[in-house]
This record gives structure tokens, sequence and C-alpha cells, in this order.
């Protein structure tokens, strides 16, 4: 089996493997006792800290560790927002980030502050201009990741931390994705971590607080971490975190040379191997081992299945692999395809063969997909130069189906109405007109869902 879902959680590395073991009999004592099990228990502490620290490029006394990167957000967004409430109340974030930033948002609105959610271009990158523009005086924190993790296009972290430094305004970096390949550049104020997606173990994060940076911690606190993450430490897993960072900076250069060729090889070679495909994210400014393409008329959860019968563990921002049949808010504020949506995100060590291996599957793959979706005929009439498609209670990906097998039945300049009551159609049908050249008019009210009209162009 061949893992290429390393941007959801790296396969444990080798060193943390064995750091945790050995741990496991040295780290099990409080570190807040004075005893000798107690002392060398500190000594493990202590020493992880001050090598998480000069990995991340922070003092040892700005780090903590938290029970995960998760947990480091939120703790990281509520912390900067208490601690300036003085300042103001007003929070921006950008639209592509983790969902963890935007849900603690969110919780931040319920309780009566204000966010501005910054827009993302179609290659997922947020522009520099756009976050100084929503700068205000009340403005408390601004948050941006490092590098997406859905499409891994880098953002200008080091640009928008000095147009935040003149403004006095606090930058929280999410670097969940990138802390593995290299220190986060710029004049930072808060960053987090998470061990799990650089090869440590699970339930371990970072947070850095730099000197300086007014903040209150929220909810109980005890005596551990600076009072900003309660709870015993978990010291056998954070001896690894930090033991496996270490490890995968001293790899990373190589590596990142490596599987860049990797995912190029990918990016150039699916659009030729199969129609129809849009690689979505930054061609360049981009993670190493990331590239996300979308495939028309394809189920995305139906593909996943097809590959991973094939021997490839992948994932998926397709609606078509939600409960809730809605898709990925990365892709929806890019405005790039949803449906068949696929990411490739290679571990470190993947060898080139399982990279041709992937590329001989995936159009066998895709046409096994598109051969089961493609049989429902379309419910059309023709009134004049206009069609109604009648794609009502269909999902993803049957109302761009439908709509690609009728285009050719109205003349040039006639148009396409698809009614439909799926979320994914809103994103889905101007993505195809994109792709495709054919022009998209607009959404329109209809008794049920949705009118979507593209005019034919060609």
């Amino acid at each position: 089996m061949a893992y290429f879902d390393s941007a959801s959680s790296a396969p444990l590395h080798p060193v943390a493997r064995q750091a945790l073991l050995a741990s496991l009999d040295e780290g099990w004592a409080d570190p807040a006792r004075l005893h000798r099990e107690g002392r060398r228990a500190r000594m493990l502490l202590d020493a992880a800290r001050e090598a998480a620290a000069e990995a991340v490029g922070c003092r040892a006394d700005e780090l903590v560790f938290t029970s995960s990167g998760t947990r480091a957000v939120h703790s990281g967004i509520a912390g900067v927002l208490a601690g300036r409430r003085r300042a103001g109340r007003h929070l921006i974030v950008s639209s592509v980030e983790h969902s963890s930033v935007l849900h603690a948002a969110e919780a931040h609105e319920a309780a009566g502050g204000t966010v501005t959610r910054v827009g993302a271009d179609r290659s997922g990158a947020v522009a520099v201009d756009a976050c100084a523009g929503a700068l205000r005086d009340d403005t408390a924190l601004l948050c941006l990741q490092s590098a997406n993790h859905e499409v891994g296009t880098e953002q200008p972290v080091a640009e928008v931390a000095a147009v935040c430094r003149e403004a006095g305004v606090p930058l929280l970096v999410d670097a969940a994705q990138s802390l593995g390949w290299g220190r986060v550049e710029g004049t930072w104020s808060v960053l987090t971590g998470s061990a799990h997606k650089w090869g440590g173990p699970s339930g371990v994060g970072l947070l850095v607080v730099r000197k300086g940076v007014r903040f209150a911690a929220q909810g109980p606190v005890d005596e551990r971490e600076s009072g900003r993450a309660a709870g015993f430490e978990n010291i056998p897993a954070i001896v690894a975190a930090a033991a496996s960072l270490r490890a995968v900076r001293a790899e990373a250069a190589a590596e990142a040379v490596r599987l860049r060729e990797l995912t190029e090889r990918i990016r150039t070679r699916v659009p030729a191997l199969v129609p129809d495909v849009e690689v979505v994210g930054h061609p360049v400014r981009r993670l190493p081992g990331v590239v996300t393409f979308s495939c028309l008329y394809v189920d995305g959860e139906t593909l996943l299945h097809e590959l991973d019968r094939e021997g490839f563990s992948v994932s998926s921002g397709s609606s078509c692999t939600s409960s809730t049949l809605t898709p990925s808010h990365v892709l929806r504020a890019m405005g790039v395809l949803s449906e068949g949506n696929v990411r490739v995100s290679l571990p470190p060590g993947t060898a080139e063969e399982d990279v041709e291996r992937f590329l001989a599957a995936l159009p066998g793959a895709v046409a096994a997909v598109r051969e089961k979706l493609g049989a429902p005929a379309p419910a059309a009439v023709v009134r004049e130069d206009a069609l109604v498609v009648d794609a009502l209670g269909k999902r993803c990906p049957i109302p761009v189906i439908e709509l690609a097998k009728v285009i050719a039945d109205v003349p040039v300049g006639g148009t396409v109405r698809v009614l439909s009551d799926d979320e994914a159609a809103r994103l889905d049908i101007p993505a195809w007109c994109e792709m495709r050249g054919q022009e998209y008019v607009g959404e329109e009210a209809a008794e049920r869902g949705s009118a979507y009209v593209v005019r034919r162009v060609d």
C-alpha cells in the first residue's frame, strides 16, 4: 500500500519511535517534583523544549507544548484576543485557513467580536495588500497559515508580518504543514504546530508566543507550561516530537528537491493522462510533497475507494466525500472545481516507483468512476434558444455531467439553465465553464434550489 496522505498525518519517523520507547522508561514521573525521578523527567522536558525552540527559531521560554495542534491554535487565538481586548475585538483570518482557525473565528464572532475574512486567488494565495487593507484601528490579531493544508500553496508570511508589525498588530501563523520543512520567516508574533504533521506522535502541539505580545490564557490554568497549557505533560510523546522535528529538518533540504520532482511529475502528467482535469494550487510557491487536482464528472468518494483498491491512500476535498455534501471551504474560496478532487501528499521517503504506479492506475480508476456515473439521461426542455436541465435532487457531480451532455443542444449564444439544489453546483458549474471556455452568466432564484445559467460560446 502506498500512503500518499502525509498532509493529514505523516507516518511516525523512526527517530520518533526510538525516542518514544526510550523515554517511556525515563520520562514517566512528574517533572514538577524534586525527587530523582522528577528531576530526570524535567531534564527530558527541558531538553525537548530547547530542541523544539531551536528548530522553530524562538526562545525556549516562549514555547509551550499543548495536547494538539488544534488546541495550540485555539489557545493562541483566544489568548491574544483576550490580552489585547483594550485594543479592540476585530480579528482577521484568511478564507483558506485550517478549520481550527475558522472555528475559533466563529466562536469569537458568536461572543460579540468582529471578523474579517480575507479572500484568496485561484491558486490559493492570499494577497499582502488584501491583508493590509483589512487592518483597522481596533484589529487585535491577524491569522495567516504558512502553507495551505489542502493545495500546498505557501503564503507570503514574511511580507504580511512586516505589514502587521508596522501597524502594531500581532500575527499568528499556523505552521502545521510547513514546520517540518523549515523555519517560518518574518517577524511573526505567535506560531502553532502539530507533531503528527512532521512524523512525530499525535497528541503533541506547539504554541509559541513571542516576548512582548500581550497574552492572557483563557480557561482554568495551572502551574504547568507557563500557565498556557494545563494538564500533565506527556513527556515521552514530547521528547519524540522534538527528536523527530530535528531529524526531519536534517533531511529536509535533500528530500524537498526529490519530492518536488515527483509532485511536478504528477502535476504535468495527470492532465495528459486523464481528460477534463484541473490541477489546483500555486505551480511554484508550494510545499514540496503536495499536489492537488480535480476531475470533472467524478464522484470524489467513489474515486478514493477505487484508488484504495488499487493500493493508494489519498484524500479529497470533494463535496461528494462529505456527509454534509458541502465542498471544501478551501476549494470554494479559491473558486476552483471541487468534484472528483484528489490531494496527493507524499511523505518523505516516497519511492519513485510508487508514483509511477499511481500514474499508471489513475486513468483507469477515473474512467471506471465516470462510466458508473455517466448513465442518467438529463431531463431537458428546449424553449427557443434556452434549454432547462432539471437536476433537482441529484448530487455532485451529476448536475455538471448533465450540463456537459446538453450544452451542444443549444445554438451558440443560447443558454442552459441548470436547476439544482446541491450546494456544490454553486462552485462546480462556474469552474466547469472556466475549464471548457463557456460563459457563466450567473445564479437565479428558482422555485426549488437555484438556476445556474450558462451561455454557449462555441
